[in-house]
């Protein structure tokens, strides 16, 4: 990729982070109008947890993929064909007649959404090469999910309350396409100087495992152990072949070396475990406002805001602080946030009063708004920048991931602990447990951050990045030959 000029990069930046909102924009607005779709579809909780976790799946499933196929074939190209996916499948969305339909709307959505944000984080890593400026530009990057979280529950219950939950999906419409003229217009083209070829059957073991997975833990409260067991065999075979498949591969899908650098482990572990947070808090919130407290869409939006604000606030700063004194502080910060917020919903039933409600949204704000820069800038700044799109990619597919996961165990667990019970009569004490599992993720936040971000972890990052660095040569000086 050529040197660009400031002002070129800063372009490049907010059109990749026109990507990212898409995408947020998307989950906090599909969020808000679940109740109504529940209504309009006459759909069940698994049934709502599908409609969320259909579309991170694919997404999780399909990101690494994507980023290596950036490299190869070039990042731009694979962007813009992202954003026309995902626009599309938007647009299908908001035509779905039915719960099925709008699952499989949703999963076309995810196919151009895998597309985009590693990506974009591939072309931000390329354009921005000092260290300093990219934390910074990540920081931002980090702030448009503080953003989509303010707006997205206000813009989506202002189109629930007036238009319907199918407009929600109409928004993607011109920010897609202004996207797409943008990106062809600025965005240079750029690719790995030798890029991986393609594995599909480690493609398909990243999928049996997901999709099993998710299964098992959502059909649990609903279905016979006879029928979800298989299902956790399934994943549980996909995932030993895969670390076995993947170790013996020269070029695999998910490069095992990575993980020898212990930030780049403790960022995956952190992705997964702030994000499932991410996705079990927002699940839990949104029932519980419009179907207990019995709120309109905008309404349930308002309520949010105390969470969002912190987020879009503290993501900007979050990035200046890992650019200036590295990750640990803000993952520190971010950890010991999250915990408390859930302790406060866990131990002293947050939602049944106003003033505990708004400070668990804060703490939770907070510390969401300061995880993101660290777990991005750790995942991409230790490793080749040939190899930018496969780590922020599994970065990105770790977010997805968790956040996956988050909507399938918060939602199962509720659904067991309400059973014939109406959401009013028995959501407070079912969402319990629910709330102990998030505390644990802030818990596993604050915990491996300390643990992964020392110097003794920065010493196996630059092993890690130097063994990764040297592999190339070697490959490429055999290649010559």
């Amino acid at each position: 990729m050529p040197e660009l000029s400031p002002r070129r990069r800063l372009l490049v930046l907010a059109i990749c982070c026109m990507s990212l909102l898409l995408v947020s924009l998307d989950n906090t607005v599909l969020n808000v109008a679940l109740p109504s779709l529940q209504k309009d579809l006459d759909a069940s909780t698994s049934g709502l947890q599908w409609t969320i976790d259909a579309y991170t799946l694919v997404l999780a499933s399909l990101l690494m993929l994507a980023g290596s196929t950036a490299d190869r074939i070039g990042r731009r190209r694979v962007f813009t064909a992202g954003l026309v996916v995902f626009t599309l499948g938007s647009l299908l969305c908001s035509l779905a007649p039915n719960l099925d339909a709008l699952v499989a709307f949703r999963m076309v959505q995810a196919v151009g959404g895998s597309m985009l944000n590693p990506v974009a984080m591939s072309i931000i890593t390329n354009t921005f090469t000092d260290p300093r400026e990219r934390a910074r530009a990540i920081g931002a990057w980090g702030a448009v999910v503080g953003l989509s979280m303010a707006a997205g529950p206000l813009v989506g219950g202002l189109l629930v309350d007036s238009v319907g939950w199918r407009s929600i999906f109409w928004i993607n419409l011109p920010v897609g396409l202004a996207a797409l003229v943008l990106t062809l217009r600025f965005v240079p083209e750029s690719r790995a100087p030798k890029a991986r070829r393609t594995d599909p059957v480690g493609q398909l073991l990243v999928i049996t495992l997901f999709g099993s997975l998710t299964y098992a833990i959502i059909e649990a409260p609903h279905a016979s152990l006879s029928t979800t067991a298989p299902f956790g065999a399934l994943a549980l075979a996909s995932l030993i072949a895969l670390l076995r498949y993947e170790s013996r591969r020269h070029e695999p899908l998910i490069d095992l070396r990575f993980f020898r650098s212990a930030p780049f482990s403790g960022a995956t572990v952190i992705a997964v475990s702030a994000f499932a947070s991410l996705g079990g808090f927002l699940f839990l919130s949104t029932l519980y406002l419009q179907n207990v407290r019995g709120l309109s869409a905008l309404e349930a939006g308002l309520w949010m805001l105390p969470m969002a604000l912190p987020t879009f606030l503290c993501a900007p700063l979050s990035g200046r602080l890992v650019g200036n004194r590295g990750p640990r502080l803000p993952l520190l910060i971010a950890g010991g946030a999250m915990t408390a917020a859930g302790l406060l919903f866990a131990l002293f039933e947050a939602e049944t009063s106003n003033a505990t409600l708004v400070a668990g949204y804060v703490l939770f704000g907070v510390g969401f708004g300061f995880v993101n820069a660290p777990i991005t800038n750790t995942a991409v700044s230790g490793m080749p920048r040939a190899q930018a799109g496969v780590a922020s990619a599994v970065a990105s597919t770790s977010r997805q991931l968790g956040q996956a996961l988050g909507v399938a165990v918060i939602g199962a667990v509720l659904a067991a602990g309400v059973g014939s019970s109406s959401f009013a009569d028995g959501f407070v004490e079912a969402s319990r447990p629910g709330w102990w599992i998030l505390t644990a993720c802030g818990l596993a936040v604050l915990v491996v951050g300390a643990a992964t971000s020392g110097r003794w972890a920065r010493a196996t990052a630059r092993q890690t990045a130097e063994r990764l660095e040297s592999a190339e040569i070697r490959e490429a000086a055999g290649a010559d030959v």
